[in-house]
């Protein structure tokens, strides 16, 4: 083998290794070594190089789809050995139903593999990412790619915008015909109802009325169209000399009075609130947080004050009940009697002449 790809990497009695770099599909095929013994003893090898499958590609995007109808994507890739697989997914579901074609190439070792998908579109696939992925044994369980956008057409949609919110008369009004769609509405027509000839038709969404009078008051329509179709919108305008504003709400102005109903000014409002009474907050008979906590305290000083003096007259009382005389033997007998034996002596026998000695228990 004389190629400076092919390197010896070991010699030895018993073995002979070789390397091969920068591999390529001309290096597939049978290998033999030889021992040049006698007699001479030989062993074979089949090689089997892979074709790694090249980046696949997506045709079909370059013009946008209608909406409601299929969209037929194509996506091919060629070099792989053996044949290649390829799938689909659109944002992040995947797409069934698509059929694949397996061709030869030129060099009779590799094949190209062609994969065809039909799915119906619809205004939401707008923008939406198609991807073809091929899986392949040589990609070491890595993902080889393409992705592409979807652009899908559908019908316009459109709506009229007032400017100011609401407008009054004398003032300027701009109405304008907000369209949306794919592709935007390129031509408006403005319109209004009871009237003949048309207002406005130009690419101009906006019609602008510089002064506005009673007149002008009526329901204005707007024809948007783009080349998906058309669409309609419609304002009614009401011109007033009151602003059309949102009526505040007053909480103390007092109920109207019976009869015709005038238009509340803003000086009317003015002076219906200088007569707003107090805030009823401030005369709430309900007491704050902190004057209820004082008057719990003073409650529970007040019991204990009058439990102690309760129980200082029931123990007066008490001491009171329990004062009286008290003699002792030796008392009783004291009178006659030299000594306190003597005493007690006496005192058992009973004195009736001899007056009481008082004792007092303080």
């Amino acid at each position: 083998l004389r190629d400076n790809r092919i390197q010896l990497e070991r010699s030895t009695p018993n073995e002979l290794t070789i390397s091969i770099s920068d591999v390529v599909l001309s290096d597939e095929g049978e290998y033999t070594c030889s021992i040049f013994t006698m007699p001479v003893r030989t062993a074979k090898a089949l090689v089997t190089v892979l074709g790694i499958p090249q980046k696949p590609q997506i045709f079909g995007h370059e013009q946008p789809f209608d909406e409601e109808k299929k969209a037929q994507l194509i996506c091919r890739t060629s070099g792989s050995k053996p044949a290649a697989q390829l799938r689909w997914r659109k944002g992040n579901m995947e797409l069934g139903g698509a059929s694949s074609e397996v061709v030869e190439d030129a060099n009779g070792k590799t094949f190209t593999v062609t994969s065809r998908v039909e799915f119906p579109v619809t205004k939401e696939d707008n923008e939406v990412e198609v991807t073809c992925t091929v899986d392949h044994e040589s990609l070491q369980n890595s993902e080889r790619s393409t992705t592409q956008k979807l652009q899908v057409h559908y019908k316009p949609t459109a709506r009229i915008e007032p400017h100011p919110q609401y407008p009054r008369e004398g003032e300027k009004l701009q109405l304008q015909c907000d369209g949306q769609g794919n592709p935007v509405p390129q031509e408006f027509l403005w319109e209004k109802e009871g009237s003949d000839a048309p207002l406005q038709l130009s690419s101009d969404s906006v019609l602008i009325f510089p002064f506005l009078n009673k007149s002008d008051s009526g329901t204005y329509v707007c024809t948007a169209t783009s080349s998906m179709g058309s669409v309609v919108a419609k304002y009614n305008l009401d011109v007033s000399d009151v602003p059309q504003l949102p009526i505040p709400h007053v909480h103390s102005t007092p109920a109207p009075l019976l009869g015709s109903p005038q238009p509340i000014s803003h000086a009317s409002m003015v002076t219906a609130s200088s007569f707003t009474p107090a805030p009823i907050q401030d005369a709430s008979p309900v007491p704050s947080t902190s004057s209820t906590y004082h008057a719990m305290i003073g409650g529970v000083v007040a019991v204990i004050v009058f439990l102690l003096l309760s129980l200082l007259i029931v123990l007066g009382h008490y001491l009171i009940r329990h004062k009286g005389t008290y003699l002792t033997h030796e008392a009783k007998g004291s009178d006659d009697a030299p000594d306190a034996d003597t005493a007690i002596i006496n005192a058992e026998g009973g004195q009736a002449g001899g007056d009481d000695k008082k004792e007092y228990f303080i």
